[in-house]
């Protein structure tokens, strides 16, 4: 009787006898399933449930075992199951040529029952071992992220603070750019990682003088200049980090206040030399500092938030990109619902 949960032993081979031998081994204590050639064995590992091991013949027509082996190797999804050579083969090179290609162990005809069960029980228990070290990898990994995040959007939050006490703003226009960004044809982990960069696009108000952040009226030109240093000093703060997030935060720190007609700061990029993310988080920024009230201006309604935005599209803002802005409104309007500023509600 097979145990509750059976592990899947695919076995390759040519011949029906040598078939029939190994499934009387394995049948009472394993899934079996069977291919006479390579094809048929490389369709089999390729299907969802996957082996959780493979006995393959080495000397079979058209693709022989060696070939087999490669392919599986050479894929991602198969790459990690365990093989093992059941051949007549015998000699030292024929092994090695096995062992070079990845296999686990090689095992000669005339088989010796106890011999397959031995090395087929040793094998599956590596796999497993080798499979549950690596799911506590991938969940530790999960966990690093996680809490990376997470200190990128306090440190948005923080710099938000200081010219909005509730940091809902860092929250809401980092929904907003991810909207925006699904109404293109880009990766999912490219609108993931913009979503997590956002926060920090303005991570340098924390250099900035609370005399020029806080002023409650037109900045001068002397007080606009220092105010406009906030770029830079984001991208300083952040670094010249290899991690993706970092890197998209840096470039969005930096060039989200230029303008598509080259008139912005501080580098007056122009058009598409500046970096997509940036224009992006532009229309997502201005759009939600509009429609807020802040310490310097009164909360704009959502009409002229979007005439402006209208209006200055090929200006200001990316011109392709304003229109599917106004395609995300529905869902713009349920975030600055859920996050209201204290103030507001």
């Amino acid at each position: 009787m097979l145990p509750e949960d059976p592990k899947t032993i695919l076995v390759v081979d040519d011949t029906p006898g040598n078939i029939e031998v190994l499934g009387s081994i394995l049948t009472p204590h394993f899934k079996v399933k069977v291919a006479m050639n390579g094809k048929v064995a490389l369709k089999i590992a390729a299907q969802p449930e996957k082996p959780d091991l493979i006995l393959l013949d080495v000397m079979m027509p058209d693709m022989d075992g060696y070939e087999v082996c490669r392919q599986l190797k050479a894929d991602i999804s198969t790459a990690n199951i365990p093989i093992i050579f059941v051949t007549a083969k015998s000699e030292i090179q024929d092994e090695q040529i096995g062992f070079d290609l990845g296999a686990v162990d090689y095992l000669t005809k005339p088989i010796s029952p106890p011999r397959v069960m031995a090395r087929v029980k040793t094998q599956l228990a590596l796999y497993d071992r080798a499979r549950h070290l690596e799911s506590i990898v991938e969940q530790r990994t999960q966990e690093l992220q996680i809490a990376h995040i997470e200190v990128i959007r306090r440190l948005g939050k923080a710099a938000e603070f200081k010219d909005n006490e509730t940091g809902m703003h860092v929250i809401r226009m980092s929904y907003f750019a991810k909207f925006l960004a699904q109404q293109l044809d880009l990766a999912h982990d490219w609108v993931e990682l913009l979503y997590q960069a956002a926060p920090m696009h303005d991570i340098g108000k924390i250099g900035i003088p609370d005399a020029v952040l806080l002023k409650p009226g037109k900045l001068d030109l002397a007080e606009r200049e220092i105010m406009e240093k906030h770029a830079e000093y984001g991208a300083n703060i952040i670094g010249n980090s290899d991690v993706p997030v970092l890197k998209m935060a840096r470039e969005i720190a930096i060039a989200h206040h230029e303008r598509w007609d080259g008139s912005g700061y501080p580098n007056g990029l122009k058009g598409e030399q500046i970096p997509l993310s940036a224009r992006i988080i532009a229309i997502a920024d201005v759009f939600d500092a509009l429609t807020c009230e802040r310490p310097y201006k009164q909360a704009w309604s959502e009409e002229r938030a979007l005439g402006l935005l209208q209006e200055e599209a090929g200006k200001h803002f990316d011109p392709t990109l304003v229109p599917l802005f106004f395609n995300c409104l529905e869902q713009i309007r349920a975030v600055q619902q859920q996050f209201k500023d204290q103030a507001a509600e």
